[in-house]
């Protein structure tokens, strides 16, 4: 009989595993950029523990694996900041990521302060695009990093309908 992933609360015993989970999810966006000095894989874990001190971050587990992670947080103006949402290679393609993004929706929204949503992901990530827009996200910027990289960000209102993408 299979196990359940189960979402939650991340816990600061969990740093090391999501440190190691980002390093290996991170891999392939190093490859499809020529850029293996991003952030996600050279950040500390002492960086990692401040964030989960101070934000919400999420994990996915399959009994006491993560394999799954997502952080958010909501600034002065009500806009949740979601980032770094990540799914291990082999759990990838069932659903995890859209439940995971769902569930921090949620959470940052709860106490309606999050006016709307917002989130990036390079140009040829593909992948994250579609699943962005999946889940009612729309393109509202770009941002050229340099020659190999341009940021997209994408949002979409705390409440369905409320955000209109300008293009």
């Amino acid at each position: 009989m299979g196990m359940s992933v189960t979402i939650s609360a991340a816990t600061t015993q969990d740093a090391e595993q999501i440190l190691k989970l980002q390093y290996l999810c991170y891999q392939s966006e190093a490859q499809l950029y020529g850029d293996y000095g991003i952030e996600p894989l050279t950040q500390p874990l002492d960086s990692l523990r401040a964030e989960l001190a101070g934000g919400t971050v999420l994990v996915a587990r399959l009994g006491d694996e993560v394999v799954a992670s997502v952080r958010g947080a909501v600034d002065a103006e009500g806009t949740a900041r979601i980032n770094k949402l990540i799914v291990h290679p082999r759990m990838q393609r069932h659903g995890l990521g859209g439940r995971l993004l769902a569930a921090i929706e949620a959470k940052l929204g709860a106490d309606g302060s999050a006016k709307s949503f917002e989130l990036f992901t390079g140009h040829r990530s593909d992948h994250n695009l579609r699943l962005y827009r999946k889940h009612g996200y729309a393109q509202i910027s770009t941002e050229r990093v340099d020659e190999r990289l341009t940021l997209v960000t994408l949002a979409k209102g705390a409440h369905p309908g409320a955000f209109v993408a300008s293009a």
